[in-house]
């Protein structure tokens, strides 16, 4: 019995309501692990919305790849984790782009507010081509 996804299965799961975790390696140290809102289409890019020069953002650059894992919280429990390089991450997300992200999180009115506070300057989309993948789904 094999509990792996199929590509379709897998992309379809990432392209859910998943809180990601960001793993990213850095200097001297454990890799970055923490909690990140996404975006995600079957055979598209993993989108993530940030501001420049923090902590995720520096570990990126310098890394020049990330994982995102998506994870089910119950039983029977499914994950799957996408790698790949970073293709792109100077650039500001449209309103529409960060709105992407935040409305698969908050409702139509708290992600308007949330984007309209926070999209600004120091906003930046990180878009990362999948390449590698790892999953596991225990309803199998």
């Amino acid at each position: 019995m094999s509990f792996v996804m199929t590509e379709a299965e897998r992309e379809t799961f990432l392209s859910g309501i998943h809180v990601g975790v960001l793993a990213v390696e850095r200097d001297g140290r454990a890799p970055l692990a923490v909690p990140i809102w996404y975006n995600y289409e079957p055979g598209g890019e993993v989108l993530l919305w940030m501001h420049r020069d923090t902590v995720k953002d520096r570990c990126i650059r310098k890394a020049g790849r990330f994982s995102l894992v998506a994870q089910t919280e119950d039983a029977p429990y499914k994950y799957v984790t996408a790698e790949g390089p970073v293709v792109a991450n100077d650039d500001p997300p449209t309103r529409a782009q960060a709105l992407a992200i935040v409305r698969r999180y908050l409702s139509e009115d708290d992600a308007t507010a949330y984007v309209d506070d926070a999209l600004g300057p120091n906003s930046i989309l990180v878009r990362m081509r999948p390449e590698k993948w790892l999953s596991n789904d225990q309803s199998k």
